[in-house]
């Protein structure tokens, strides 16, 4: 879904809700979680403004970091119901720094999460530096750092200014990773 073109809002959401379940944590564990909160029809940033902190703990447990997955997840739900009224109304804002400062603000996202929210969920062309990025440059000596900005820079100084070839590039950096990690 993550490369899926176009994508609904509902996919959007469910983007960006991943994008903080999938911290410290396996892939399998996120998918547990995310069968939980269908489970409870909380698969919106909306539905999740409007449970309780112990209601979003229970259905995320398996993410593991449960109580601070599910404080980071209603921070971000807050933030997006509250301030831009939605995802469709972030998708709209063309500043991209400006909207990258904004959940960067927010407890519980960093660099990497912020631009997969911003790459994936919102069609922003911005390069995300993953762990898989960073094991691919560091194995090829594409660069002498594995500095988050530095990297950053770097790509996007050196490719087309596109979301999609971002997407792309970066999905098959992953699939890259993954192919090796089970070698």
């Amino acid at each position: 879904m993550w490369c899926k073109r176009p994508k609904t809002i509902k996919e959007r959401h469910i983007i960006m809700i991943e994008a903080i379940l999938t911290q410290r944590t396996s892939w399998n564990n996120v998918e547990k979680a995310m069968n939980n909160l269908r489970t409870a029809r909380a698969i919106s940033l909306n539905s999740i403004f409007k449970l309780r902190q112990k209601q979003i703990e229970r259905f995320i447990k398996p993410a593991g970091f449960y109580k601070t997955k599910a404080t980071y997840l209603f921070n971000l739900a807050e933030f997006v119901v509250k301030k831009y009224r939605g995802v469709k109304n972030m998708m709209r804002t063309t500043n991209i720094e400006k909207l990258r400062k904004d959940l960067l603000r927010i407890k519980g996202i960093g660099n990497e999460t912020a631009d997969s929210i911003l790459l994936y969920a919102l069609d922003k062309p911005v390069f995300v530096i993953d762990e898989y990025t960073k094991r691919l440059v560091k194995e090829k000596h594409l660069m002498n750092t594995i500095d988050y900005n530095i990297m950053q820079k770097t790509f996007e100084d050196n490719l087309p200014r596109n979301f999609r070839l971002y997407q792309d590039f970066h999905a098959l950096i992953v699939i890259n990773g993954k192919v090796k990690k089970h070698n």
